[in-house]
């Protein structure tokens, strides 16, 4: 059903546009990372969370009413999320709200699907009286100024607008493919097709007037066979229906960060030379909640070489290749290369981490070896593409331990025993 905020709609001050952010992905094929958390909430680049730059575009496009749902693990994106004052989103009049799914007396209404979660907000929708309604995924990674989406849809007169990147052709089989003329138009939509008749992937990002937006989302409801799904379903039945749906392409960086592989690559494109994703333009900051940590230290000791290392680390090792969140120590004559290392963590003397990404709080003992090319096998999983090892969050690899490369564990590993990562969290 539909959310009724008030009895009778009032309006807050008429937007032009309002953001719709669908927040609450498991991110299943990120194992062990996405256990405890949304994948939107998940670290990324050093000091970031990933929705960190959807919001931080909505707040740079001048979007300053922005809806959050949540679905999955969503204390900690909650609380991450807090007022929105990282972001200048704790307005009086708009700001960023957190919807979670519905729920009405004696039962509850969980998100069916991307259409059906906008569906079930459309009384929060109704309260500001958009023209215009952007629905964003809360889990890729990019900087894009929805404003000029906007001007286009408008000038265009689109029924709804679809933001599009060109993907390599061999990939193309896992997006959701826009087919149109020589104009832009979109003429068909295939999901995930087999055989890809072009490059043109949808970015999950649509943009609607807010009247037609109500209308197919409500005649989608009324489908019981429906999968309440934009890309297939509610697209689908407005081509049918003959609306003009515009694809606006997209030609700057962009990551759906869906996999260890993808996740991997996108924090290792922050250090290439020069770097495929920039964090430095002063035109474009990415805001994000500040952890307030001491400044961070290398030792005489340390050997420190193309890596980011943030506030709050005390590295002792040699670090290369590598991204330290903030927090992060490293023991003198320890070794990190290649990897990743989420808040908290530690890594010991002498021990080593290569091409891996470690979870917040984990301790990696003294001589222990992650990512290992002969180390045990017992903890390969096919989740760890291309050779990359997960280590998940508030876990000890007790000393000595060697683990093959692409191995994910989930628990703690003890004198040759495993343990629930809880205990130690």
């Amino acid at each position: 059903m539909i959310r009724p905020y008030e009895r009778g709609v009032y309006h807050l001050h008429d937007k032009k546009c309002l953001a719709m952010i669908l927040a609450g992905g498991q991110g299943s094929r990120l194992g062990v990372l996405t256990k405890h958390i949304a994948k939107p909430a998940l670290p990324y680049g050093g000091k970031y969370r990933i929705i960190d730059f959807v919001l931080s575009n909505c707040v740079h496009s001048g979007i300053d009413t922005v809806g959050v749902l949540t679905q999955y693990q969503p204390l900690d994106l909650n609380t991450y999320i807090g007022s929105g004052q990282p972001w200048d989103l704790n307005r009086n009049h708009g700001g960023v709200f957190i919807l979670p799914p519905y729920l009405k007396t004696g039962a509850g209404e969980w998100y069916k699907g991307t259409a059906n979660a906008i569906y079930q907000n459309m009384g929060f929708i109704e309260r500001f009286n958009p023209h215009h309604v952007l629905i964003l995924s809360g889990d890729h990674i990019y900087k894009m100024h929805y404003g000029k989406m906007l001007d286009m849809h408008i000038a265009r007169g689109a029924a709804a607008t679809i933001a599009v990147f060109r993907v390599p052709i061999n990939e193309a089989s896992r997006f959701g493919i826009m087919n149109t003329n020589a104009d832009g138009w979109i003429c068909e939509f295939e999901e995930k097709p087999q055989r890809p008749k072009n490059d043109l992937a949808s970015m999950g990002i649509y943009l609607f007037n807010k009247d037609i937006l109500k209308k197919y989302l409500t005649l989608d409801e009324q489908n019981s066979s429906s999968q309440n799904d934009f890309g297939k379903n509610v697209i689908p039945r407005m081509l049918e229906a003959g609306e003009k749906l515009y694809a606006y392409n997209f030609d700057g960086y962009w990551k759906d960060v869906g996999t260890t592989k993808s996740l991997w690559e996108a924090n290792m494109d922050l250090i290439r030379t020069p770097p495929r994703f920039d964090l430095y333009d002063p035109d474009w900051t990415i805001f994000s909640r500040s952890t307030a940590l001491p400044p961070h230290f290398v030792a005489e000791s340390a050997l420190l070489s193309n890596s980011i290392v943030t506030e709050g680390c005390e590295i002792f090792g040699r670090i290369h290749n590598s991204i330290l969140f903030a927090g992060t120590k490293v023991g003198r004559g320890a070794r990190v290369c290649n990897s990743i290392i989420f808040p908290g963590a530690k890594i010991e003397e002498n021990a080593v981490v290569e091409k891996a990404i470690v979870g917040s709080g984990t301790t990696i003992k003294r001589d222990a070896y992650i990512g290992q090319k002969d180390g045990s096998r017992q903890w390969i999983n096919t989740i760890c593409e291309d050779d990359i090892s997960i280590i998940g969050d508030g876990l000890i690899i007790d000393r000595g331990t060697r683990l093959c490369k692409g191995s994910m564990v989930e628990k703690s590993i003890l004198t040759g025993r495993e343990v629930s990562g809880a205990a130690y969290a």
